[in-house]
């Protein structure tokens, strides 16, 4: 017995030193035995992958709506001079383009793909269910977050996003397409495609927040997206000195609303008496004087598209034929404007000392550029409240001079004229979302690189695409684009380095072919010669594509395409379409769409309405964004809330929007209120009633009666106290949608970002009994959501 136990004894010991057959991960090169003191650990087999040595960090600066003769690098007279220094010390390029709107423009920053292979044929608000289309990112297109922090970056996204799905914007919604989720370590901003800068709709990573502090303690959104660039670069340095970093900022600037202190504003006072056409004399000379264009540039026409193509909103008003006050008007326009880009810029230069004092700015690789032309968004009287242009509502010029005073401040949302527009994107034909002039495409970059770029204050007039900055960065990092990501085989980038351009002046460009399109306009630029067909948003032009006429230029010469060489170069014209068509059909650019903002709302993504046309909100949960919620514009609709109510009972009940369009339901003074803020114009329309204690069942009913010329829905509003009509009066409210701010959406015991009435403060939160919960109910006009609702049940059947 005894010489039979040694056995197993021996036998354990024998294989205390012998290998034990696991499978350990291909990389690991351990040694794996039974007995951990034996065993030899392989940390390397584990730990994030580090960085190549003296990689750079990236700081990439990305303004909204900013043409190429807006600022001061490119002889503008708006004044960026942290700008200025980082062209001072770096390179300023002159022919580098985008996508003519922001969605777009971003999603071939993020991937380095064309708009439409990553779903962004336009804004994420406006997506249609089509590949081009879609507004989600395949995931055969990683981000370059993706890969830089797979290869040992920390990743930082600051500011505005616009490219979450619509569909997604919820917080129920899977987050897979949020930043966190797109490769990023962290984010602060706001989702959508705009925001109050006094009352931003803020959201931590995945998350949404309330802002910090408000507009009277000093608050601006430029601000605090400076503090927190600051905060995360400092966290990361301070945890991992060695790891570099990636940071994507994206301001608010400078799309609307244009808001900025009072005292950046004052600083351009009289600098925009001369009006928009002497602008495009003074700053064309300074353009070309600065080596930006050409000697012989010539300044294209003021309204430049054929008769017959050109649409109302589009059109600019000359200076001459304005009265004294609307020049007064519209030149005070353009100062706010210039005091918001300064002011933000200003903040941005906060981020560039915190990197110069930490010793981080040798070796940090900064871009600073814009998304796109400068945005005619305001019409030709200018607007007080942007969301005309989304509502498809006239501005009325008497009514915005009116409203001079307020303009940059908490009430207003305001928005130059086109005529600024055209103005700042000179000498280019057309500005934001005509995609086949520059006007549209044509946009600032400077790049700095004290370590890595020898030259300084020098211009680069290669030709080069949004869709080449991210194998630029690339390059510079030293990083290699996988085939693979988390296993799944990669589209090829579509873009191309442009470090070439860092090292050498006259170095050619390496792009060889860049498609268009927006809404229907359409380039294609191939070696020097770009064609163009032209095709304005008027209903004689709608779906006519194949009636479209081409243009064409030889850009090389000229610049702003002010000579159309399409009859001298038929054959020319013809290859360059079968071109573009080619580059349509491998980059998912069909179908085309040109639909107007109320056509959108056809096929624009909204929650399925319930078959009973019944939605049930509770108290205190985050707001809900305007896709997902229960539609209330262009219709009929209830809403009825169950409360129990103390006699000091105040508050919001339900509310949605802000002061420049919304409605809310409050308790204030014992009184239940409705109000409709109608773009936030007067006259006030409210319905008021006083309001007995306890148990009840209040709300309001829209009958809509007729739409009207001006894009207003006209009805009767009826106010409820337990099923009884208390008050009623006629109203009128909004056709197509209350903002493209995502964070002002509906929300139940509070009203969310800015105010809708000025009656209460901000979010003015219920208190004092019970919200149970609030019905809407649209069951009686659900004509808008028949054909989608069809559509989508013939797919799931």
């Amino acid at each position: 017995m005894k010489a039979k136990s040694i056995y197993p004894l021996l036998f354990i010991l024998c294989i205390s030193a012998i290998t034990i057959a696991q499978n350990p991960p291909a990389d690991f090169k351990g040694d794996i035995k039974l007995d951990i003191r034996d065993s030899k650990p392989d940390w390397d087999a584990f730990l994030y992958s580090k960085a190549p040595k003296d990689s750079p960090n990236v700081l990439f600066i990305l303004y909204d709506d900013t043409g190429q003769a807006t600022w001061s690098p490119y002889g503008g007279r708006v004044n960026m001079p942290v700008l200025d220094g980082l062209a001072a010390d770096g390179l300023t390029y002159t022919q580098w383009h985008t996508t003519s709107v922001c969605s777009p423009t971003r999603s071939t920053l993020l991937t380095g793909r064309n708009h439409h292979q990553n779903g962004y044929g336009t804004i994420a608000e406006s997506a249609a269910g089509y590949p081009g289309y879609s507004g989600h990112i395949p995931q055969s297109n990683a981000t370059i977050a993706t890969i830089l922090r797979d290869a040992g970056y920390s990743t930082f996204w600051i500011g505005k996003n616009h490219n979450v799905p619509v569909d997604a914007f919820g917080m129920g919604a899977s987050k897979k397409d949020w930043p966190l989720g797109q490769g990023f370590d962290r984010y602060y901003g706001f989702i959508g495609g705009e925001t109050n800068q006094w009352y931003p709709a803020l959201t931590e990573d995945n998350h949404a927040i309330d802002q910090p502090y408000l507009p009277d303690q000093g608050y601006h959104l430029s601000k605090d997206l400076a503090d927190k660039a600051i905060q995360y670069i400092s966290d990361s340095k301070q945890a991992s000195p060695d790891k570099p970093w990636y940071m994507w900022y994206c301001p608010g600037a400078n799309h609307a609303p244009h808001h900025a202190p009072k005292e950046y504003i004052d600083k351009y006072k009289g600098k925009f008496d001369d009006g928009y056409e002497a602008y495009r004399d003074w700053v064309l000379k300074r353009m070309i004087d600065k080596g930006v264009l050409p000697k012989d540039t010539k300044l294209t026409p003021e309204n430049p598209m054929p008769e017959g193509t050109f649409a109302e909103q589009d059109m600019v008003r000359p200076w001459n034929t304005l009265s004294a006050e609307e020049k007064k008007l519209f030149s005070h326009m353009a100062e706010v404007f210039a005091g918001y880009s300064e002011y933000t810029d200003a903040q941005i230069g906060r981020v560039i000392k915190y990197l110069k004092e930490s010793g981080q700015y040798e070796n940090t690789l900064i871009l600073y550029a814009a998304d796109n032309g400068a945005s005619g968004e305001g019409s030709p009287n200018g607007s007080v409240n942007e969301n005309y242009f989304f509502n498809s509502y006239p501005d009325d010029v008497k009514d915005n001079i009116a409203k001079i005073n307020k303009l940059g401040t908490v009430d207003s949302y305001n928005h130059y004229p086109t005529g600024w527009a055209m103005a700042f994107s000179a000498p280019y034909k057309m500005y934001k979302r005509y995609s086949g002039y520059s006007g549209g495409t044509c946009d600032p970059l400077v790049i700095c690189w004290p370590k890595g770029i020898k030259a300084r204050g020098e211009m680069r007039s290669q030709y080069y695409h949004s869709t080449d900055i991210v194998p630029t960065i690339l390059e510079a990092c030293g990083v290699k684009m996988p085939e693979y990501v988390n296993g799944i085989k990669q589209t090829p980038l579509a873009g191309v380095s442009m470090i070439s351009s860092f090292k050498d002046a006259n170095a050619p460009t390496q792009k060889k072919v860049q498609y268009y399109e927006m809404l229907g306009t359409r380039g294609i630029w191939k070696e020097g010669w770009i064609a163009t067909a032209v095709h304005g948003p008027l209903p004689s032009n709608i779906g006519n594509f194949d009636k479209d006429k081409w243009e064409l230029y030889h850009t090389d010469i000229d610049r702003s395409q002010s000579n159309d060489l399409a009859s001298q170069y038929p054959e020319k014209v013809k290859e360059m379409k079968k071109l573009w068509m080619d580059e349509a059909k491998k980059n998912n650019v069909l179908p085309l769409n040109d639909l107007s903002i109320l056509e959108f709302v056809k096929i624009e993504y909204y929650v399925a309405v319930p078959p009973d046309g019944k939605y049930t909100y509770y108290p205190n949960t985050n707001s809900v964004p305007e896709a997902n919620a229960a539609s209330t514009t262009g219709r009929s609709f209830k809403i009825f809330a169950e409360v129990d109510l103390k006699s000091e009972a105040k508050g919001v009940i339900v509310s949605q929007g802000s002061r420049f369009g919304g409605y809310s339901l409050y308790l204030k003074d014992k009184k239940i209120n409705f109000e409709y803020n109608f773009l936030g114009l007067d006259p006030l329309q409210k319905l008021s009633y006083a309001m007995p204690a306890g148990k009840h069942i209040i709300g309001v009913e829209f009958v809509k009666e007729k739409m009207s010329p001006k894009a207003e829905c006209l009805g009767t509003m009826k106010l409820y106290i337990d099923y009884k009509v208390v008050a009623q009066a006629p109203f009128r409210t909004q056709p197509h949608r209350y903002s493209l701010n995502s964070g002002e959406g509906l929300a139940v015991g509070y009203d969310v970002g800015d105010p809708v009435s000025k009656n209460y403060g901000y979010k003015f939160p219920f208190a004092g009994g019970t919200i149970k919960k609030v019905t809407f109910d649209v069951s009686n006009d659900q004509y808008i959501d028949v054909e989608k609702e069809f559509q989508r049940k013939m797919k799931t059947e």
